[in-house]
C-alpha cells in the first residue's frame, strides 16, 4: 500500500466509513480524531490500518480527505488547513448540506480538488463504539462535483462507493441536493422531534405501534449537529415545512368537516402516490 485515504473524524460516518475502506485498492486508510477516547476504541476495533491525533501530518501525505466534522467544523478545518493538504489530492466530507459545505470549500487552491458527497445512511446512535463497515450497504451516495472537478476523481468516488456497498452514485448539484435533502430528510426529523413534544408523550407508554417508533425513532438526535443542519438549509427547510403544514390543515379539516367521501378521496391519491414511490424504489 503506497497511497492513503485519511479520515477526519472518527465519529459513527467517520468510522464506518474507515472500517468499509479498509482494502480498498492499494490505499492505506487513516483515521484522525483529536480525542483520545476515541482514538482508543477505534484502535480497538480495527477501524483503520492507521490511527493518529496528527491531522497536519496525514493531510500532507493524504491522497484523499474525508471531512466527517459537523458543518461547521467542516467549514473550520478547511479555513485553518487550507494550504496542508497534499497538492493534486482529493478533498471531500461527509454533510447533510452541500451548499455551504461548496461555498467553504473554495478557501482550497486550485491544484486540490473538492467533491461534495453525501452518504445516505445514518443510525439514531453516534460515536465511534456505533460504526459499523456495513453502514452504508444499499444506501445512496450522492455527488455534488465542481464544475473543474477531475473525472479521475469523480471516477475514484464512485470505485470507493462500489467497495462501501453502496447502492448506486447519485450526481447532483448542490442547490438541489439541500432542496431534495430539506425533504426526505431534514423535515422527517422535525415531524419525530414535534411528535415527541406532545404534553401527552410520557402517558402512552405500552401503546406505542410499529408507526410511532418508526415515526419518532430519529428524534433522540444528535442536537448541535442538527441544529448546524437546520439552520445551514434554513430557506430551503422552511419552505418544506410550509408545504406540510397546508397538507396537514388540510387533513385536519376535512376530517372535522365529517366529509368521509372527501377524506377516503385523499387517503387513496396519498397512499397510490407512495405506492408508486416504493414500487419504484
Amino acid at each position: 500500500m503506497d497511497k492513503k485515504i485519511a479520515i477526519i473524524g472518527l465519529g459513527l460516518i467517520g468510522g464506518s466509513l474507515a472500517m468499509a475502506l479498509r482494502g480498498f485498492e492499494d490505499y492505506t486508510v487513516v483515521g484522525v480524531d483529536r480525542d483520545e477516547s476515541t482514538l482508543a476504541c477505534a484502535r480497538a476495533r480495527g477501524a483503520a490500518d492507521v490511527v493518529t491525533k496528527d491531522a497536519a501530518a496525514v493531510l500532507a501525505e493524504a491522497d484523499v480527505t474525508f471531512l466527517c466534522l459537523h458543518p461547521q467544523g467542516i467549514v473550520d478545518f478547511l479555513s485553518e488547513h487550507r494550504d496542508g493538504f497534499k497538492s493534486g489530492s482529493l478533498v471531500t466530507d461527509v454533510c447533510g448540506v452541500k451548499t455551504a459545505i461548496m461555498a467553504a470549500s473554495h478557501v482550497l487552491p486550485p491544484e486540490v480538488d473538492f467533491i461534495g458527497c453525501h452518504p445516505m445512511a445514518g443510525k439514531e446512535t453516534s460515536g465511534i463504539a456505533n460504526a459499523d463497515k456495513a453502514l452504508f450497504t444499499r444506501a445512496h451516495f450522492i455527488l455534488t462535483p465542481r464544475t473543474s472537478s477531475r473525472a479521475e476523481h469523480v471516477a475514484l468516488m464512485e470505485r470507493m462507493a462500489a467497495h462501501m456497498g453502496f447502492r448506486d452514485v447519485v450526481k447532483t448539484t448542490p442547490e438541489q441536493h439541500d432542496a431534495i435533502i430539506a425533504y426526505t430528510s431534514q423535515v422527517m426529523h422535525i415531524m419525530a422531534v414535534a411528535v415527541c413534544d406532545n404534553p401527552d408523550l410520557f402517558s402512552c407508554r405500552g401503546f406505542e405501534g410499529g408507526s410511532f417508533r418508526d415515526c419518532t425513532r430519529v428524534a433522540a438526535l444528535d442536537v448541535p449537529l442538527w441544529t448546524e443542519l437546520f439552520s445551514l438549509n434554513a430557506p430551503a427547510l422552511t419552505a418544506v415545512i410550509r408545504r406540510l403544514e397546508d397538507n396537514l390543515r388540510s387533513y385536519r379539516e376535512t376530517i372535522e368537516r365529517g366529509d368521509r367521501r372527501a377524506l377516503a378521496d385523499k387517503l387513496e391519491f396519498s397512499a397510490a402516490r407512495k405506492r408508486r414511490m416504493t414500487f419504484e424504489e
